[in-house]
């Protein structure tokens, strides 16, 4: 089954608050992780990641926390996913090419995998952090193609 981990719903959730908090205020970790029932230290930790690849912006000190770094119309879930979990892929054969598949010559799967992949990929990066907190947005439509069929 495909799912999104439990550092992935944190990391959402946190950047929700933060970029939609009143009056941009700096926001710290325990009062996110209170708020939320989520636990402290990985919260934390999940923070620290998004402030190394610049979707936050970490300030020190007694009233230090977080604040975002872009705009939540710039930050795509697609990149956040990515940032806290590594690539995004539904089969390893397209994320490790050191470690060829042993079935990939005969594969009749790897090509519409392929295909879902990118879909998918594409719609969590279409999708940005302010939509995600519009109740009810419009996702876009899908158009998967295989062997030139939609």
């Amino acid at each position: 089954m495909l799912r999104l981990s439990k550092k992935i719903d944190y990391a959402l959730i946190a950047m929700d608050y933060i970029a939609f908090i009143e009056n941009d205020q700096i926001v710290n970790t325990k009062t996110i992780a209170e708020k939320y029932n989520i636990p402290l230290e990985l919260l934390a930790k999940i923070l620290q990641k998004l402030a190394r690849k610049g979707f936050v912006i970490s300030h020190n000190g007694p009233k230090g926390g977080y604040l975002l770094a872009k705009d939540p119309s710039e930050i795509s879930i697609g990149e956040i996913i990515q940032a806290i979990e590594g690539p995004i892929g539904i089969a390893d054969c397209y994320h490790a090419p050191d470690n060829p598949c042993s079935q990939k010559a005969s594969c009749n799967i790897r090509t519409p995998l392929g295909v879902i992949q990118l879909n998918i990929i594409n719609l969590l990066n279409s999708i940005t952090l302010c939509q995600m907190h519009q109740e009810g947005f419009n996702l876009p439509s899908p158009v998967v193609q295989v062997n030139g069929v939609n």
